[in-house]
């Protein structure tokens, strides 16, 4: 059973009712049509798979923990943050699988869901940063510097996942119609722009790898090419997160209606967006960052050891002028005794 729920048109002295949803009765587990007014989910969300997925990402987690004390990279947490992300998303849907009528379970589990590639993402940037400032002997690639190269991405990645958070809050349950169109259409943006920057870094990493290859000239086995496994690891977690991104504009482009499957059907956002997402994840494991970045040379200098450094650059720059200014005088000098003497 179900209760219209109506809008109310009237045109001089006619009156007529519209209805636009339906209040439906919850069914097993609070299951209710999509379009009816009280549905916090497109679908019946799976609670086998929840559960399966919660399983998978909680050992991620687990193993990046692991391994970010195991290598002494505190940079880490990033990855650590989008790995508990997805946790904590797919917990939720498992709790919001057996309670579909609770809007925090479905608020929590789909906004987390969305964004926590955009931590996988940044964590891929600060890799690569790291990886040109140990091996590239100019440390920088294109004119951009291993420590600006990181930074700079991860801002662009920030307001990246500033424009989706927005979206993604718009598309909250209970939300109006107009509300969840401007709120798809603001978190294809944040989307777009995401997979433009990830464009641009791949193209900078592939120049580093080129411009590494030219410089080494002894062919090592795994041990001295292990900068090259986790540069491939970067590549299939750029392309894995690349994948998601096209599902997920192909999603909230073809639109909301019935005719669009994407949206309504939960296979899709589990085959297209958490499979993608747990490999690139998993890839990051097995081939970490870790293995190639060994050594405190391996980590940028703090921002006092850089400082420091520019105050001796500058100290030693001022030291330069000064002495060649005196050299300039001593050179006037004696010229003017040599003229003396003629005269």
């Amino acid at each position: 059973m179900a209760t219209p729920t109506a809008t109310q048109s009237t045109t001089g002295t006619t009156s007529t009712s519209t209805p636009f949803c339906t209040t439906a009765i919850p069914g097993q587990y609070g299951f209710v049509p999509p379009d009816a007014c009280n549905a916090q989910w497109a679908y019946s969300p799976s609670f086998a798979a929840a559960v399966a997925f919660s399983a998978l990402f909680g050992m991620l987690f687990i193993a990046h923990f692991a391994l970010a004390i195991l290598f002494r990279k505190g940079f880490s947490w990033v990855m650590i943050m989008g790995v508990s992300w997805e946790f904590i998303a797919f917990v939720t849907r498992a709790l919001g699988a057996h309670d579909q009528q609770s809007q925090a379970f479905s608020f929590t589990a789909t906004l987390l869901f969305l964004l926590a590639p955009l931590w996988v993402n940044a964590y891929v940037y600060m890799t690569a940063g790291r990886l040109i400032w140990t091996y590239h002997p100019n440390k920088k690639v294109w004119g951009f510097k291993a420590i600006s190269l990181g930074k700079y991405f991860v801002w662009l990645d920030v307001f990246s996942f500033l424009v989706q958070a927005v979206g993604g809050l718009m598309l909250s349950p209970g939300a109006s119609a107009s509300t969840m169109t401007t709120g798809k259409n603001i978190y294809m943006t944040g989307v777009g722009v995401q997979q433009l920057f990830i464009l641009l870094f791949f193209a900078l990493i592939v120049r580093f790898q080129i411009e590494l290859q030219r410089f080494e000239r002894n062919g090592a086995g795994w041990l001295g090419k292990r900068w090259q496994w986790v540069t491939y690891a970067l590549y299939a977690a750029l392309a894995l997160i690349t994948m998601r991104i096209i599902f997920r504009l192909i999603e909230f482009s073809a639109g909301a209606g019935v005719d669009n499957p994407l949206p309504y059907h939960e296979k899709y956002a589990l085959a297209l967006d958490a499979f993608p997402m747990s490999l690139a994840i998993l890839i990051l494991a097995v081939i970490h960052p870790g293995l190639a970045l060994k050594g405190p040379e391996s980590e940028f200098p703090s921002r006092k050891e850089r400082k420091a450094e520019k105050k001796q650059i500058k100290a030693a720059k001022k030291a330069g002028k000064q002495d060649r200014k005196m050299a300039r005088t001593r050179g006037d000098v004696s010229i003017t005794d040599v003229e003396m003497n003629r005269i």
